[in-house]
């Protein structure tokens, strides 16, 4: 089964302590997370190499001198170097030191010159303050050797928690942790500190999972969402697929929505219709063909589509323009009940301005806004207040800045927070998208190639959510689904990607669930 479940610092420490509460001896953990270091150590580097082991005073450090005395074993020069004395080492740690039946040496930034391997097993997860001193000297000793180098759980000076490094941290090769990721291995920039991350099972029972660990954070993956993402039935029609409804922009921004469309028909939606403001009306009618065209001069308008219930999903955003009449259009969506995503300008156009900050905003279809734009904390009153069900809202950390000027805390952390606050799901987007739900649930996405990052791919993403809302998937899961998939086809087609191609591989991504 996927190992999909992902555990902070304090959560995996939990785990540790119920698994030896449950037990299992903490000396074996350690064993076996040594001996997982040594065997990809043995991976990395032939019989016979020189191997540099670098020990922390902690159990960080006992998985290393296990490491060292297997490799020992098995026919490697392996030179042992330790943080302080060996003396002063405590549980755990200080058995496997007494195990080991080499020389200790002192840590010293130029004995790793002649060596071919570098084992990092000075910290781990759990440091609480930048490395200092000789620990710091060493991070920049292994990061300009030109070795590679294994990290033991993360590498050091990274948080394990945050992904987030305060000061020197380990540049790794490759990183080896045990029983479950860590926020660290997924989120940027710990995920690219980290190079391949290696889980390995060290024996705590995966049932710990289910006890007072209070997990609610996934490596977004297929087997998070499959269970639930609609296969079309053989005596289905059109309109038990769900119908999409794309906003449009004016008239020579109408090119965002088209994208968004597409990308909701490829997702399977089994109608798709264009809400065209009649400046775009040509230019969208030359354009589509699959995808109809309904004309739109007004949220009032816009309000009265979706009196036909069988639209069940709207997508309004992209090149909407940004300002009160794309808030009014925004209230018409979430006010329909159709399941509704906001991306693009339909957040912009809440983002708190400093001119806006004292103005009462008003939203009635008829009348324009008050002020420059709305504020943020209507967009969630009104969502709050809908019968929308579900809202999803997709902001790059631009959109997602402007929307929540108060986040703090790791992405995952602001992405969570923003769930509960807006009531509805965020997806946070970037390299490392984060999907995050107002129950607490979130998933992190570490499946997107660098050359999806080019104009347009994000309205194609809003498009795909859509699509499988229309469908009835649940939110979350459709969510995770999406962003995966996008990820899945940009890997797909390559570099040289443009938005436009994301839509013409998504069929490819959907012939693996069949």
């Amino acid at each position: 089964m996927p190992k999909l479940e992902v555990l902070t610092n304090d959560q995996m420490s939990r785990a540790d302590r119920a698994a030896v509460a449950s037990g299992i001896a903490s000396q074996t953990l350690m064993e076996n997370a040594g001996r997982a270091v040594a065997e990809q150590a043995m991976a990395m580097v032939k019989p016979g190499s020189r191997v540099s082991v670098l020990c922390g005073p902690g159990n960080n450090g006992g998985d290393g001198f296990v490491a060292a005395r297997l490799l020992k074993r098995a026919s490697y020069d392996v030179r042992l170097h330790l943080i302080g004395e060996k003396s002063t080492l405590k549980g755990d740690a200080a058995d496997a030191a007494r195990r080991w039946d080499g020389p200790v040496r002192a840590m010293d930034p130029d004995a790793l010159q002649s060596m071919h391997l570098v084992i990092d097993a000075l910290f781990g997860a759990g440091l609480s303050r930048p490395p200092d001193g000789v620990a710091a000297l060493m991070i920049e000793a292994m990061n300009t050797s030109g070795l590679p180098v294994l990290a033991v759980d993360v590498p050091s000076g990274l948080d394990g928690t945050t992904g987030q490094a305060q000061g020197a941290v380990v540049h790794a090769t490759r990183t080896i942790t045990f029983f479950r990721k860590k926020p660290a291995h997924l989120l940027l920039p710990g995920r690219a500190l980290c190079g391949e991350v290696v889980l390995s099972d060290i024996g705590i029972p995966p049932s710990l999972l289910a006890g007072d660990l209070g997990v609610a954070t996934f490596e977004n993956a297929p087997a998070l969402w499959t269970a639930t993402l609609p296969h079309p039935r053989l005596d289905a029609h059109k309109y038990a697929r769900g119908h999409a409804l794309v906003v449009s922009g004016p008239a020579f921004h109408s090119g965002a929505a088209r994208l968004g469309a597409r990308g909701a028909l490829r997702a399977g939606a089994g109608l798709v219709t264009v809400a065209s403001p009649p400046s775009a009306l040509p230019e969208n009618a030359a354009h589509l063909t699959a995808i109809m065209i309904a004309p739109c001069e007004s949220a009032a308008a816009l309000f009265r589509l979706l009196e036909d219930k069988r639209k069940n999903a709207i997508l309004i955003g992209p090149g909407a323009g940004i300002g009160p009449e794309t808030a009014e259009w925004t209230a018409a969506a979430l006010r329909s009940g159709a399941a509704v995503v906001l991306d693009a300008d339909a957040l912009t156009s809440f983002a708190e301005t400093k001119r806006d900050k004292e103005d009462s905003v008003g939203f009635g279809f008829t009348s324009a806004l008050t002020s420059a734009s709305a504020r943020p904390t209507s967009l969630f009153d009104i969502i709050r207040e809908s019968p929308a069900r579900p809202v999803v809202l997709t902001p790059h950390e631009g959109e997602f800045a402007r929307l929540f000027p108060d986040s703090i805390g790791s992405k995952l952390e602001r992405a969570r927070a923003a769930a509960r606050h807006a009531g509805a799901i965020v997806i946070l987007k970037g390299a490392d998208t984060v999907i995050a739900s107002p129950d607490g649930r979130a998933a992190i996405n570490a499946n997107a190639p660098p050359w999806l990052a080019t104009a347009g791919s994000g309205d194609v993403l809003a498009g795909f959510v859509t699509g499988l809302l229309a469908q009835g998937m649940p939110a979350f899961d459709a969510a995770c689904a999406a962003v995966w998939m996008h990820g899945d086809a940009a890997h797909r087609f390559g570099r040289g990607l443009i938005a436009e191609d994301l839509p013409e591989v998504l069929p490819q991504v959907l012939a693996q669930f069949t």
